[in-house]
């Protein structure tokens, strides 16, 4: 950000402020000074009124000017065509030293004598205001023929620049900037009047309207004016100039001039080609997906708010009737609403996605008043307008908690004074606290530690005493400790079972994830540069990285190959879970004498104590997950702690014979349905329990967790637990099996009586033969 101090002083009293405190003042407010340059205009540099100017009788593109400079007329040659249209202008006399060590004397030009030079800005060693001579006019001061121009305070005037954080978007403008110093240097802001005098008669309304079209999180206002003999003031360009702002035609200049000033986004429209068939101006204003705006009139696009405007409806120099706009989005809805890079973004996107000044009605007053005072514009009576409810965010603080943070006690009524004059509401609460009500161009301002920057920004960092750091031990266990605890847990529990960790991109190919059945991400949300054309999208599984990895490893000739990996994944929506998996692929042990050199390979029964070694009990039920993957005989869903977590299967014989690879068993699980929650101890028996077991006929069809669920309705008192321990089916049971479970029986408080096993073994056979039709063998 770039500004001058006569410009600043538009808003502020500089007056006795020299630069060097300045200088001092930004820096110690967080407005970290760049640098900094004062213009100065060499002496004998003059003002000059043009008497006459005729032509060079012996060149064609020089003219004879005779120009009164105060205590005398001087002849002088100049080259700058504009020279025909200029009455004052800047006349370096014989004598002055001009930048480069240039020196003027008396000359003849072509045998006509000149003594003296009619001067550009550049050659003044100002920024270049476009071609030709400087044309002096009364927006520097009132002119004095012959006065030295170096007394022009709005000519010689200091240019800093800022370097602004991300998040100061309201020190994007003159009046912001003024705004922030005004509280370092304890002087109020200059207040700004504006009242129109020269408004038509005719309302706005009976020429345009407005229409508003789905929820507008957005801040409107427009002005209809006629505009005449418009042109830009010397001061308005010579500004443009020194802050670095390209030059463009008149209206554009104003506009710029305006916005810098008043930091709201301004724009302006051919009031005359928006105008439909009946001469009138309709404005649609619609919402779009993702907080998008458009306006538009006769059914075309004329701009995307914050973003960018329709070239053939912008307004011109020529245009009579214009249609001014001033607007406010906040920042962070048009941030995410054009995050795509889809859209084409024009100079003006920077401020808006910064955050602009959101009283557009200053902004929109500033530039009716410049249109008025240099293109004789009359105004329409009233404005288009659409408002957004703008909801206030109040924040409770503690007076003694910022203090506590600064390191240093500041009183609760300097904190009041620091905040209003920042153009924070401040509510006294009583005691120590406050109500503060964040002001809308503070859209940064969130928290209490961002309140307490902006007291140490003005109470001044060199103002707070050093003092040693004491460190304050507190119990920092929470659930992201635990988590990460438990993590380490698992990893520890994964490798001492025998497999490896692997560790692979949360990106993954959206081809295979469709070709193998898995969910991906919507496209609308997926990413826009992704870092391989193979790793295009967010992986919504991690067995398809271990399987890549498992295929690796079996063309480096590894004939058992174990592992796992903790890791993102993410929905369509793009919300993101953490899963473990397992995969386990070749032989279930290694080579030796003990199985003479033939290794048994991984089966479903020995993948699945694996998995329980480590995760710990689970119980497996019919599978309800599906993809590619997933073997339609040997699969199952996981239940942990009562809940259904997971899968775990045998990979699909075709997907194997697709990758290479031997027989390969694979589990997924959701990483926080493993996390042990917190359970109550409950006492332990000191009395003998008894094993006791049920070998029942059942319906072959009849899965074990129905009669596990059956078994657990009882809730027995003196069954501990139950677990199945053997199966057998063979032709003389025909379409039933048998199936063992063993009882554990235990009281916690007597010695088992032989009655009180009957008990529990009748009721489990009741509840079983009711249930299920089991019979004992």
């Amino acid at each position: 950000m770039i500004v001058t101090k006569n410009w600043l002083n538009e808003f502020v009293n500089l007056e006795g402020i020299s630069n060097e405190t300045l200088y001092e003042t930004f820096n110690s407010i967080g407005l970290e000074v760049d640098s900094i340059e004062r213009y100065t205009i060499p002496k004998k540099v003059v003002v000059g009124k043009i008497l006459s100017c005729e032509k060079h009788p012996d060149a064609d593109k020089l003219n004879v000017c005779q120009i009164d400079v105060g205590d005398k007329t001087l002849q002088i040659v100049c080259g700058a065509a504009n020279v025909v249209d200029a009455k004052f202008v800047a006349v370096a006399t014989v004598g002055a030293v001009l930048p480069d060590n240039f020196i003027i004397k008396d000359a003849k030009l072509r045998g006509v004598e000149s003594a003296g030079m009619v001067c550009a800005s550049s050659e003044l060693g100002l920024p270049d205001t476009g071609k030709g001579i400087m044309i002096l006019d009364e927006s520097i001061g009132t002119l004095e023929v012959g006065c030295e121009l170096g007394s022009y305070d709005t000519i010689t005037d200091t240019v800093i620049e800022l370097e602004l954080t991300a998040n100061r978007g309201d020190c994007l403008s003159i009046h912001g900037v003024a705004r922030d110093l005004s509280v370092a240097l304890e002087r109020e802001m200059k207040p700004f009047v504006y009242e129109s005098t020269h408004k038509e008669k005719l309302g706005v309304a009976r020429v345009a309207d407005i229409q508003a079209n789905g929820i507008i999180e957005a801040d409107l206002s427009y002005v209809l004016t006629h505009i005449e003999s418009l042109h830009t003031p010397l001061l308005l360009t010579l500004r443009l100039a020194m802050v670095n702002i390209a030059l463009g035609d008149k209206l554009e200049n104003i506009l710029s001039y305006a916005t810098h000033t008043t930091g709201v986004i301004l724009r302006a429209y051919s009031a005359t080609s928006l105008k439909d068939d009946d001469e009138r101006i309709r404005l649609q204003v619609n919402a779009q997906e993702r907080g998008i705006i458009t306006i538009s009139s006769q059914e075309k696009e004329i701009s995307l708010l914050g973003v960018n405007q329709n070239q053939e409806k912008q307004a011109k120099d020529k245009d009579s009737l214009l249609l001014l706009e001033a607007s406010y989005i906040h920042p962070d809805i048009l941030v995410n609403a054009v995050f795509d890079g889809s859209y084409n973004k024009d100079e003006l996107y920077y401020k808006t996605s910064r955050g602009s000044e959101p009283n557009i009605a200053f902004g929109l007053e500033f530039s009716t008043l410049l249109l008025e005072k240099y293109a004789k514009g009359k105004c329409y009576e009233g404005y288009l307008t659409v408002e957004n409810e703008w909801e206030e965010l109040r924040l409770g603080i503690d007076t003694d908690e910022i203090s506590a943070i600064i390191g240093k006690e500041i009183s609760k009524s300097t904190i009041i004074t620091i905040l209003t004059a920042l153009g924070f509401g401040v509510t006294n609460a009583g005691g120590s606290k406050i109500v503060v009500i964040i002001p809308r161009f503070r859209h940064d301002i969130t928290h209490i530690q961002d309140i307490t920057e902006e007291i140490v920004r003005i109470v001044g960092i060199n103002n707070i005493e050093s003092k040693p750091l004491a460190f304050i031990e507190s119990n920092k266990l929470n659930q992201t400790t635990s988590q990460y605890q438990f993590k380490k847990s698992l990893r520890q529990s994964a490798c001492a079972t025998g497999f490896y960790e692997n560790v692979s991109y949360i990106f993954c190919e959206r081809s295979k994830l469709e070709k193998y059945g898995f969910s991906t991400v919507n496209e609308k949300l997926d990413l826009t540069n992704p870092i391989a054309e193979d790793l295009n999208t967010l992986r919504s599984t991690i067995v398809l990285n271990l399987l890549d990895a498992i295929k690796r490893n079996v063309s480096y000739t590894q004939k058992s190959i174990a592992l796992f990996e903790i890791g993102a994944v993410f929905n369509s929506f793009r919300v993101q879970t953490e899963k473990f998996a397992m995969v386990f692929s070749g032989q279930n042990e290694l080579e030796s004498i003990s199985n003479s050199g033939k290794p048994n390979k991984i089966d479903f029964a020995s993948f699945t104590k694996r998995v329980s070694m480590v995760i710990g009990e689970f119980e497996l039920v019919a599978c309800r997950e599906v993809n590619d993957f997933i073997h339609p005989y040997q699969s199952a869903d996981i239940i942990f702690n009562g809940k259904r977590c997971g899968y775990i299967s045998k990979l699909h014989p075709t997907i194997q014979e697709q990758y290479n690879i031997p027989d390969t068993f694979f589990t997924e699980i959701d990483f926080d349905a493993l996390l042990p929650k917190h359970i109550n101890a409950t006492p332990i028996s000191k009395f003998q329990g008894v094993y006791k077991d049920l070998s029942l006929v059942i319906d072959e069809s009849t899965p074990y967790s129905a009669i596990s669920d059956a078994i657990s309705s009882l809730d027995i008192e003196l069954l501990s637990s139950y677990y199945p321990v053997d199966i057998y089916q063979d032709t003389q049971l025909g379409t039933q099996k048998s199936l063992t479970i063993r009882l554990f029986i235990q009281s916690i408080s007597k010695t088992l009586e032989e009655n009180d096993i009957e008990s529990v073994t009748s009721l489990v056979l009741d509840k079983l033969n009711k249930t299920s039709g089991a019979t004992l063998r």
